[in-house]
């Protein structure tokens, strides 16, 4: 079992990390100011399901496999850059439509959760950067290894939900300015498909 002062420290750097401006949370704020708070927080969700599945990864042995196969880091990051993309091109023909972020039946939100699970288990740099952060707090005199690197990943998904929950909330609220007139929505989708093709690149150029 973990010690109280390993989960302090463990969380409290946690909450630190998702703080740091990220392809995760940029991806947040995006879609929070596009769709909504609620978009945002089903986006959130998403994510820290993705989450799950690098804990799962990591506490198995699997997240090994993208830190020393190119071939495998390689083909992740291009499916992942691949779908970022294919995001920036929908939105960049998305209607210019006012969006009712209070009361709006045409936002599928089981797709959105959806979107945030896909661009986090296809981002490989999620988990290596597990594999070289939860071991870090592990102990082996204090018991099965793995579960407790599955412990860690829970309490960096309940500070990740936080962090990102809380931009969420506050950037929705931005979203009924844009939402005024017409100009500024097609301004907005813009603005929303360059951040998407930023960060395919970004991912896209990333190394091993």
């Amino acid at each position: 079992m973990l010690s109280l002062e390993t989960i302090i420290t463990f969380f409290s750097a946690s909450l630190l990390l998702a703080l740091v401006p990220g392809p995760d949370n940029i991806f947040v704020l995006t879609q929070s100011i596009f769709q909504g708070k609620k978009s945002g927080l089903m986006i959130v969700f998403g994510l820290c399901t993705g989450l799950i599945f690098h804990t799962m990864a990591v506490s198995l042995g699997v997240a090994v496999i993208f830190q020393t196969s190119v071939i495998a880091f390689t083909i992740l990051k291009i499916i992942g850059a691949g779908y970022l993309l294919y995001l920036a091109w929908q939105i960049f023909h998305a209607s210019s439509e006012k969006i009712d972020t209070k009361n709006n039946k045409f936002i599928d939100y089981k797709k959105l959760y959806y979107r945030g699970i896909i661009m986090n288990i296809t981002n490989p740099k999620v988990s290596i950067f597990f594999l070289a952060f939860l071991p870090q707090f592990t102990n082996a005199n204090l018991g099965f290894v793995p579960f407790q690197m599955i412990l860690l990943g829970m309490l960096f998904i309940i500070a990740t939900v936080l962090v990102f929950g809380s931009i969420a909330l506050l950037s929705g609220t931005l979203a009924n300015v844009f939402n005024k007139s017409e100009n500024s929505q097609m301004i907005l989708n813009k603005l929303a498909s360059f951040v998407f093709v930023a960060l395919a690149v970004k991912l896209a150029m990333t190394k091993q």
